[in-house]
C-alpha cells in the first residue's frame, strides 16, 4: 500500500487516548489488503479522524447518491482509535455506507470497508460467490492488515474492534460473531419456502451444493476480536443453527426494517435473530419508518426517475430515500454508537 495516511514523525507522537477536535475532518484512502490469498484480492476504502486543514472534495457521488466530504490521504489525527469494520449487502460495495463511515469517524472511530469478491457490485466471479463463507474471512482479512500495517496499527485501539453489517453484510456479522452453518436447517427452512428471497440467492449461486462446500460453510468463522456487532436487516437467519446463536456472547443490536420493499421476511430473518439470541446480549429495534434500503445512501431529488429510467426495478432503492432517509440514519447512527461504547 502507497502512503495510506502520508504518516509523518509527528504523526507518530500518539497520545494515551485520542482527542477529537472540535475542527476535525474525515480523511480518506484507498484500502488494499495485502496478504497470502492472492486469488480472492480485497479493495476498498479507509475513512478516519484528521485534524489536518485544507480543501476539501465531494467522493462517493454520482447523479444518484450524496457523496461526503474529505481530504484525501490526509494525515490521521493522533491517537489510538476504535475501528469499525463494515460489510455492504448482496451486489453492493465499499462505497453503500460510505454515510456511515463519516458519522463514524466524527464519533471518533476509523472505518474500513471493502467490496466482497463474488457478491459485490463489479465483483460478480461465480466461484467466489459460492465460496460464501470467505466473506467472514474477508472481515478478519481487513482486521489483521490494519493491526499489522505499519501505516495503519499506530492508530487502532485492538481492544475497541467492532463490525456492522446490512443484509447479507449481516449474515457475515452474525458468523463472526459464532453463528454456525447448518446444512439441515438450511435444506429444511428452504424446502418449505423455496420462494424465500435469501433461498433463491444462495441457489443461485449455488452455495452449500456439494459435501465439501458444505463443510466449509459449517466451519467456526467467527472472529474473538471483534467486540460487538450491529446487524442491519440481515438475511440468512434460518442458515445458522439454533444453538450456535443462543451460544453468541458478544453484544450485538439488530436493527429490522418492517417497510417491505425489498421482500425481506422480519419474522425469518430479524424478529428471529433477535429471539434466538441470549436476551442479554441482543438490542432489538424495528423502527416503523425504516425500509431495507434505509441503511444506504441518502439519494439526490433526480435519483429515483434516473434509476427507474435506467435500471428499471432499482428505483426502489431511492424510495423515500432524501430527508426522510436522512433522519433514519441519525437514528441508526446513535443506536449504532451506542452499541459501540
Amino acid at each position: 500500500m502507497k502512503n495510506l495516511f502520508h504518516i509523518t514523525a509527528l504523526s507518530f507522537s500518539l497520545c494515551a487516548g485520542a482527542v477529537y477536535a472540535d475542527d476535525q475532518q474525515t480523511g480518506l484512502a484507498e484500502l488494499s489488503v495485502s496478504d497470502s490469498r492472492s486469488d480472492r484480492p480485497l479493495g476498498g476504502f479507509i475513512w478516519y479522524p484528521t485534524a489536518q486543514t485544507g480543501s476539501t472534495e465531494t467522493v462517493h457521488t454520482n447523479a444518484v447518491w450524496q457523496g461526503i466530504d474529505v481530504i484525501k490521504d490526509a494525515a490521521p489525527e493522533a491517537g489510538k482509535h476504535p475501528f469499525v469494520v463494515l460489510s455492504h449487502g448482496m451486489y453492493g460495495n465499499a462505497m453503500n455506507q460510505t454515510w456511515l463511515a463519516d458519522a463514524l469517524v466524527d464519533e471518533g472511530y476509523i472505518v474500513a470497508a471493502i467490496s466482497h469478491p463474488g457478491t459485490s457490485t463489479w465483483l460478480r466471479d461465480a466461484d467466489h460467490a459460492r465460496a460464501l463463507w470467505d466473506r467472514p474471512g474477508d472481515i478478519s482479512r481487513v482486521i489483521d492488515h490494519a493491526l499489522t500495517d505499519p501505516e495503519i496499527s499506530p492508530f487502532i485501539d485492538a481492544d475497541r474492534i467492532y463490525m456492522a453489517g446490512h443484509s447479507l453484510g449481516g449474515f457475515t456479522a452474525v458468523a463472526l460473531a459464532g453463528g454456525r452453518f447448518d446444512p439441515a436447517a438450511f435444506d429444511a427452512f428452504c424446502a418449505s419456502d423455496a420462494a424465500d428471497i435469501g433461498c433463491k440467492a444462495l441457489a443461485n449461486w449455488n452455495v452449500a451444493q456439494s459435501d465439501d462446500d458444505r463443510i466449509e460453510m459449517a466451519q467456526d468463522l467467527s472472529d474473538p476480536r471483534i467486540k460487538a456487532f450491529a446487524v442491519y436487516d440481515l438475511g440468512g437467519t434460518q442458515t445458522f443453527s439454533p444453538g450456535s446463536l443462543a451460544a453468541i456472547e458478544r453484544p450485538m443490536l439488530v436493527m429490522g426494517a418492517p417497510v417491505d420493499i425489498a421482500g425481506m421476511n422480519l419474522d425469518t430473518e430479524s424478529r428471529a435473530l433477535s429471539t434466538l439470541l441470549p436476551p442479554a446480549k441482543v438490542t432489538y429495534m424495528e423502527p416503523e419508518t425504516l425500509s431495507h434500503f434505509d441503511f444506504m445512501g441518502v439519494c439526490k431529488p433526480a435519483g429515483f426517475e434516473i434509476l427507474q429510467t435506467e435500471e428499471p426495478g432499482d428505483e426502489i432503492i431511492c424510495r423515500d430515500g432524501g430527508a426522510a432517509r436522512a433522519q433514519d440514519h441519525a437514528m441508526i447512527v446513535k443506536a449504532t454508537v451506542a452499541q459501540f461504547q
